[in-house]
């Protein structure tokens, strides 16, 4: 049986969505604090900031559910973490390789996979709520945003890389000597939003509604 989604509440109704503002706003300023190359940091946040700013520029447009959001800042806060220390030396990374015998530090295809499996449904609610979409049409039109997404982000560095210095370019595109780093990050976006796309698939169909639908409270008169 289906049902409709709640109407998802404004910031200053959501006591849910401003505790997990406060959350993440304290987890960027503590990795902001001695971060280790600041200039790296900078632009690495570059991102945040300009995700940031369309997020405001539309919030009268369209405001995303409790689900979207929490996912969003999941996201934003592994990139936190990544940006603290520069993604190919990221402590929690060199844990990872230690533990499971990898020859690189893995936190970027992490992280890129992580960008597929959780910003692909944000994307599908954009697409279900505005577009009203079919459900085939909600299932591709957030991976192919997904990865016009991912590969435009790559194009970017690669710019980066040429326009700042080789040491800094180096440490900003973390592609810790692999060649194709490029190509399995976006592979690795695509396949994390097709993971992402079909649970969320998967939950319609056994639920009869949206993810979001569960997550979204009703508002209070």
């Amino acid at each position: 049986m289906s049902r409709t989604a709640p109407a998802p509440l404004p910031l200053s109704r959501n006591v849910f969505l401003q505790g997990l503002l406060a959350a993440y706003v304290v987890l960027w300023i503590a990795l902001a604090i001695a971060p280790k190359y600041r200039s790296d940091w900078l632009l690495e946040n570059l991102l945040v900031f300009a995700f940031a700013a369309a997020l405001l520029a539309t919030r009268r447009r369209f405001v995303f559910s409790n689900f979207s959001y929490t996912l969003i800042a999941l996201f934003l806060a592994l990139h936190a973490v990544g940006a603290h220390s520069t993604y190919s030396e990221t402590p929690v990374g060199y844990w990872l390789q230690r533990s499971f015998g990898l020859a690189r530090n893995p936190y970027d295809r992490l992280v890129h996979f992580s960008f597929g499996l959780l910003l692909s449904y944000p994307m599908r609610e954009i697409a279900v709520r505005r577009l009203r979409v079919k459900p085939l049409w909600a299932f591709l039109l957030p991976l192919f945003a997904t990865l016009a997404m991912s590969s435009s982000y790559e194009i970017v560095e690669a710019w980066v890389a040429r326009i700042v210095s080789p040491e800094l370019g180096t440490a900003y595109l973390g592609t810790q000597g692999d060649e194709w780093d490029a190509q399995k990050d976006m592979s690795l976006a695509l396949f994390g939003g097709i993971a992402g796309l079909t649970l969320a698939e998967a939950y319609r169909r056994w639920s009869g509604h949206e993810a979001w639908v569960a997550f979204e409270p009703r508002p209070r008169d």
